[in-house]
């Protein structure tokens, strides 16, 4: 990417978003236009965005806007999840197809992997079966807009590239009760509890594997695959290492200094039984993760105690 490619970003006050506008102005680009709900933009309005992609002409598109949450917002809403992100992806295409940037980059999700698929996840593997039920609304949108993005490359000629990013977690996380991802609801649990001596209850049995991407390390990977020769078939991003719950949480438990009891509710459901991505494509092309889990989560729990109350939602 040249360093006066104007960049829009949308999702860019998000998690995600956040971390890499501010990567991508500490780099040196200089034009970077943030799109998110948080400063009043309505991506589910089309007209809306075309009026934004009319304005400010961008050479480079981060699609990073997405309705998510973890298993329980995802049981909660999965029409919302299913609608919301079909739809998003939906007018971002139409709006690429009628205004042509050099490269858009749509972030995919390992959502879109079938429940039941062979460890690692290859690319070759996200058409193989359906997506675990408790994401699935989420995935499937995810795993729709991917296959039109191909279709569109295809009949219009665009440049979009598919990225599939694993679990992220990081700095700038959202920690709230209703929507935190399993690495923020963890360290905000285990910290409360450490504060007032109670025990722990998590969901499912503790057996379930995930494959955790510090969000700098994801970073990399956007800006990376945003000027590689590589067309649409989704590629992977991850970390390289399968953790199961358990060990996730004795690693939570040990960077936030909690001592205390911790059980496990089988009654609630585990998710999918295993996750991890085969990022082979993504090392030939160049790219490696520098995070371990534990530095990751140590830099995430500093976070966390730097905010305020109110700012961790």
């Amino acid at each position: 990417m040249d360093k006066n490619s104007v960049i829009l970003v949308t999702g860019g006050r998000g998690f995600l978003g956040t971390n890499l506008v501010e990567r991508l102005l500490a780099e040196g680009f200089k034009t970077v236009c943030p799109l998110s709900r948080r400063n009043g933009f309505n991506m589910l309005d089309l007209p809306q965005l075309r009026a934004v992609f009319r304005a400010v002409k961008p050479d480079i598109v981060f699609h990073l806007a997405a309705t998510v949450g973890g298993i329980g917002a995802n049981r909660k809403s999965p029409g919302t999840f299913w609608v919301e992100n079909t739809l998003l992806g939906l007018n971002l295409l139409e709006a690429v197809r009628e205004f042509k940037p050099e490269r858009t980059v749509m972030v995919g999700t390992t959502c879109a992997y079938p429940k039941y698929c062979t460890v690692p996840f290859k690319e070759s593997d996200i058409w193989n079966g359906f997506p675990e039920e408790t994401n699935a609304p989420y995935g499937v949108a995810k795993k729709s807009i991917m296959l039109g993005a191909k279709s569109y490359v295809q009949q219009f000629g665009l440049d979009i590239v598919n990225p599939i990013l694993t679990n992220l977690y990081g700095p700038k996380d959202h920690y709230s009760k209703e929507n935190a991802h399993v690495v923020p609801d963890m360290i905000r649990k285990f910290h409360d509890a450490k504060q007032v001596r109670e025990r722990i209850t998590l969901w499912g049995d503790g057996t379930p594997t995930r494959d955790f991407l510090y969000v700098e390390d994801a970073c990399d990977a956007l800006i990376k695959i945003a000027s590689l020769p590589v067309g649409p078939e989704p590629i992977n991003f991850g970390s390289g290492t399968e953790v199961s719950m358990r060990e996730l949480a004795t690693l939570v438990s040990q960077t936030v200094g909690y001592d205390g009891d911790l059980s496990w509710d089988t009654t609630k459901p585990n998710g999918q039984p295993r996750r991890l991505l085969d990022i082979t494509r993504a090392k030939d092309l160049g790219w490696v993760p520098k995070t371990t889990l534990q530095h990751g989560l140590m830099v995430t729990y500093e976070d966390f105690l730097g905010r305020s109350a109110g700012d961790r939602v």
